[in-house]
């Protein structure tokens, strides 16, 4: 009996260690930063990208946000994971807005 109690706590801790997303991310100030796009997520129109100071940001695209690749603006599945980016975020309480997004490579 104790086993299967055993069990079912572990079968409960994996599955709620692996649902939605548990990563740490940061919060920086406003500014231009520059670094790696670790995910994309385009059905969220969000990407997490991590700095060359190893920070790792959340942002979330607005109707606002630009992107752009060499000049140009592009659509948002331009987008490739372990790509280089370079964000200008403005952040607003506990939360980064990208004011812009321009895919280096």
């Amino acid at each position: 009996m104790k086993k299967l109690i055993f069990t079912v706590i572990f079968g409960c801790l994996f599955l709620l260690n692996s649902c939605g997303e548990n990563q740490k991310t940061d919060i920086v100030d406003s500014g231009t930063y520059q670094g790696v796009a670790e995910k994309v997520e385009p059905g969220e129109r969000e990407i997490y990208v991590r700095t060359s100071d190893d920070k790792l940001l959340e942002l979330y695209f607005t109707d606002e946000t630009a992107l752009t690749k060499d000049g140009s603006s592009t659509t948002f599945d331009s987008l490739k994971e372990d790509g280089k980016v370079e964000v200008t975020v403005e952040k607003k309480g506990n939360k980064l807005v990208p004011i812009s997004v321009k895919i280096l490579n």
